[in-house]
């Protein structure tokens, strides 16, 4: 039985991603903060799929973070065969008024521990000709985004990340890609302080997790490099910048982002 290796599996598309993985019978490691919601998880799935499930509380803001999960599952005796790298966050507003703080924590989040994990992980699968990496980028990192500055430029770089190593392990058994979800039902327009009005707005527009992950786990047998999920918009949205200008299409999304608060 293979296992995977989900970060932020306590919920969202990461708790998708290990539900539907434990239906298809894959030993899960589930890594999150959030210990009681991961437990609660591991149980559930182990006695409905009758599967194995490991549990790492791990902050992945912290440095070395990625290095301990690595040590944990070499202890365990684990072998990873999927590396889902899930984790990360948003935020909402002009970049200088925003903590500095968190937008550093971000970095660390939705770039550095997700190419630590990677290089950590890729090396065994390479050794074993066998293995899969999804890296979950976004939408929004086809094109800048203003107000979201550092949200769009971290996805910029997994997308961009994900797509360079595809290329040079397409002989190596390893498949590699990006999920670039559109808007998905979770936590993450709240966590990311979207103002409430938007946030209501949008809440017809969300594609459900369970498509994002199986479109994911489609593309991951197609060995894509890339696959955008949700609705046709999201099509229309990932490709615009080969028509227009950049100045114009960043413009144009500071106008649509810059509308979404009536503060501004």
């Amino acid at each position: 039985m293979k296992t995977a290796l989900i970060t932020g599996a306590s919920s969202g598309i990461g708790e998708t991603f290990a539900k539907e993985l434990a239906a298809r019978k894959t030993n899960l490691v589930l890594v999150a903060r959030s210990e009681d919601k991961l437990h609660k998880l591991a149980n559930q799935v182990e006695s409905k799929y009758q599967i194995q499930t490991n549990v790492i509380v791990q902050d992945l803001t912290a440095s070395a973070a990625a290095k301990s999960i690595f040590e944990v599952v070499l202890e365990q005796g684990l072998t990873i065969d999927l590396l889902v790298n899930n984790a990360g966050f948003g935020d909402y507003g002009n970049f200088t008024q925003r903590p500095l703080e968190k937008q550093v924590n971000m970095i660390q989040l939705n770039i550095t521990a997700l190419v630590e994990l990677t290089y950590l992980f890729l090396g065994r699968m390479q050794q074993r000709q066998s293995g899969g990496i999804i890296n979950v980028a976004s939408i929004g990192g086809f094109q800048p985004l203003p107000y979201m500055s550092v949200y769009g430029a971290t996805k910029a770089f997994v997308l961009s990340f994900s797509e360079a190593l595809w290329a040079e392990n397409r002989d190596s058994g390893v498949k590699i890609f990006a999920l670039c979800p559109g808007p998905t039902e979770s936590d993450f327009f709240k966590k990311a302080e979207f103002p409430e009005f938007a946030r209501e707005g949008s809440e017809a527009k969300l594609t459900s997790a369970q498509n994002v992950v199986r479109d994911a786990l489609e593309a991951l047998e197609k060995d894509k490099s890339n696959v955008v999920t949700g609705e046709f918009l999201n099509q229309v949205i990932v490709n615009t910048s080969r028509f227009l200008p950049r100045e114009t299409l960043v413009s144009l999304v500071e106008k649509q982002f810059k509308g979404l608060d009536s503060n501004k």
